[in-house]
C-alpha cells in the first residue's frame, strides 16, 4: 500500500498569547512542526508530506523553507475536515492517508508504524488514548462489542459521555478512496459550526467499514500544545525520555532533571555529565569524557577522555582526545584542537588550529591562527587579527613560548622554537629559535607627584 501524509498546521494558537504562529514555537531546539515532519519522513511516504497551513502562513513557510514538503493553503480555518479537504486535489485516489498535527510534536515513529501495521487495507485506523483527565478532548464511543461507533467532541457531548476517559487523538489512517468519497459530504451542524474530521467515524460505521484503534506507549506522545504550560510539560517529558535512554547506554548524568538535549547527540560510554549542561545541534562525545556544570556544547565533536570544565561554551569546534578545556572557556566556530591540548580559564578561541599538547592557559584571545605542537601561550596574549576591515592570520611554529601580555599583530609568523618576551607587541615576523622582545624602555621620573583631588569651591 502507498502512503500519503497530511499534517494540519493552520490553527490560530490564540492561547499561546504570542506573535509567533503556534507551530513555530520550539521544543528541544526545533519547532513543533519540524518534529512532526521529521517523524513523518521516516515512514517513507509515496510523496512529500503535505502541510496544510493558514494563520501567518507565509511566515511559517519562510521560517521552515528548508523542509522537504508540499504546502497547501487553508484560507479560512473551518475545522479539521475542511483542512483535509484542501489537500484532496493533491492526494492520490488509492493507498492510505495518514493525518497528523503540527502541534502534536512527540508522536513516535513506533506508534505510527504500529497503526499502519494493524490497519487493514480497506479499514480506518485511529490512535486513541486513556487519559486520567480527558477534559478538552473528543470522547471515543464504543458499543457493547467494544467497537468504535462514534467520536463526540466535548462541546457536543452529554454529561455521561464526558465521563469517558478514552479520547480521540485526531491521528487517523484512512483509505484515500474513502477520503475522496466522504470529505465532500461533511456538514457543520455542530456547536462550533465547523467541519469535523471526526464525523468520518460515523460515516464508516454506517457503511460498515471496520475501525481499528491502537494506543501509544506514553500518552504524552499524542498531547498537543495549546499554551506555554503544555509546551513546558512536553519539553520536560521529552528531556526525561532522552536522559533515560542515555543513562541506560552507559552515560552518567549527575541530575537527569537538569540536562537538556536540543538536537542529535551521540555519547559514548563512561561519560560523566554534570548539572545544567545543554547539548545543541549535532553533538558527539567520545568515551570517558567529563562535562562540567553549566556547560553548553553546540555542533561539537569531542574525542575520548577529554575534560570540559565548568561554565564553558563550545560552538562549532572539533576537539581531539585527552584535551582539557575551561573553566570559563569559549571555543568558537572553526576551531580545531589537537590531542592533549589545554585551554584554560577565560580563554577565547575562534577559527584556529591548536597543535598537539599546546597550552593556552589564562585570559587570552586566539583568532584566525594556526598554532603548532607544544606551544605555550602566556596569560593575556592577544592575536590582533582584525584591522577594522579584514581578518588576518597568525602562524606560530612548534615549541614556541609566548610570554604574558603579548600582542601579535596579524599577519605575522612566529618561527619554530622562538621565544617572545612578555609584554611585547609583535608587528613583524619573529625568527626561529631566537628571543624577540618589543617593548618600550622602562624609566623612573624623579620628583613626580601623584595628582590630588581639587577641593570643591564653597
Amino acid at each position: 500500500m502507498t502512503l500519503s501524509i497530511v499534517i494540519l498546521a493552520a490553527g490560530l494558537g490564540k492561547r499561546m498569547h504570542s506573535a509567533e504562529p503556534k507551530v513555530l514555537h520550539r521544543l528541544a531546539g526545533s519547532s513543533l512542526l519540524e518534529h512532526v515532519v521529521h517523524t513523518a519522513e521516516k515512514l517513507k511516504p509515496q510523496a512529500l508530506p503535505i502541510i496544510i497551513y493558514g494563520h501567518q502562513g507565509e511566515l511559517v513557510r519562510h521560517r521552515l523553507a528548508d523542509l522537504n514538503v508540499s504546502w497547501v493553503l487553508q484560507n479560512q480555518q473551518l475545522g479539521t475536515g475542511h483542512a483535509v479537504q484542501q489537500a484532496l486535489p493533491t492526494l492520490p485516489k488509492s493507498g492510505q492517508v495518514l493525518v497528523l498535527y503540527g502541534d502534536v510534536p512527540l508522536i513516535t515513529l513506533e506508534t505510527l508504524k504500529n497503526l499502519i501495521a494493524n490497519t487493514p487495507e480497506n479499514s480506518l485506523g485511529i490512535v486513541t488514548a486513556e487519559l486520567p483527565d480527558p477534559a478538552g478532548f473528543g470522547r471515543i464511543i464504543r458499543n457493547t462489542k467494544n467497537q468504535i461507533t462514534a467520536i463526540i467532541e466535548e462541546k457536543d457531548a452529554s454529561e455521561k459521555q464526558r465521563d469517558i476517559n478514552e479520547i480521540n487523538t485526531g491521528i487517523y489512517l484512512i483509505p484515500a478512496a474513502l477520503l475522496h468519497q466522504w470529505l465532500p459530504t461533511l456538514t457543520n451542524t455542530n456547536a462550533q459550526q465547523e467541519f469535523y474530521l471526526t464525523d468520518l467515524i460515523s460515516i464508516a460505521v454506517a457503511e460498515k467499514i471496520s475501525i481499528v484503534s491502537i494506543q501509544p506507549k506514553h500518552f504524552e506522545e499524542i498531547l498537543g500544545v495549546n499554551n506555554r504550560l503544555q509546551l513546558a510539560c512536553l519539553e520536560r517529558f521529552y528531556q526525561q525520555q532522552i536522559a533515560e535512554k542515555l543513562m541506560l547506554q552507559g552515560v552518567t548524568l549527575r541530575d537527569p532533571h537538569r540536562f537538556d538535549v536540543r538536537g542529535d547527540v551521540s555519547i559514548g560510554q563512561d561519560v560523566v555529565i554534570d548539572i545544567n549542561v545543554i547539548l545543541e545541534g549535532h553533538v558527539s562525545i567520545g568515551n570517558g569524557c567529563s562535562i562540567g556544570p553549566n556547560t553548553v556544547l553546540r555542533n561539537v565533536v569531542i574525542g575520548e577522555n577529554t575534560e570540559i570544565k565548568a561554565n564553558s561554551f563550545i560552538d562549532g569546534a572539533e576537539i581531539a582526545e585527552s584535551c582539557s578545556i575551561g573553566p570559563f572557556a569559549r571555543i568558537r566556530p572553526g576551531t580545531i584542537l589537537a590531542s592533549k591540548s589545554h585551554i584554560g580559564n577565560f580563554v577565547e578561541i575562534k577559527n584556529s588550529m591548536i597543535g598537539t599538547a599546546s597550552k593556552i592557559s589564562h585570559l587570552s584571545y586566539i583568532g584566525d591562527s594556526e598554532i603548532g605542537n607544544q606551544v605555550n601561550i602566556g596569560a593575556g596574549t592577544i592575536t590582533c587579527n582584525y584591522d577594522g576591515v579584514n581578518k588576518h592570520k597568525t602562524t606560530i611554529g612548534d615549541n614556541v613560548f609566548v610570554g604574558s601580555n603579548t600582542e601579535l599583530i596579524a599577519p605575522v609568523t612566529i618561527g619554530e622554537g622562538a621565544t617572545i618576551g612578555a609584554g611585547s607587541t609583535i608587528t613583524r615576523n619573529a625568527p626561529a629559535h631566537q628571543l624577540t622582545v618589543c617593548r618600550a624602555s622602562q624609566r623612573s621620573i624623579d620628583n613626580w607627584q601623584r595628582p590630588k583631588k581639587k577641593e570643591k569651591e564653597q
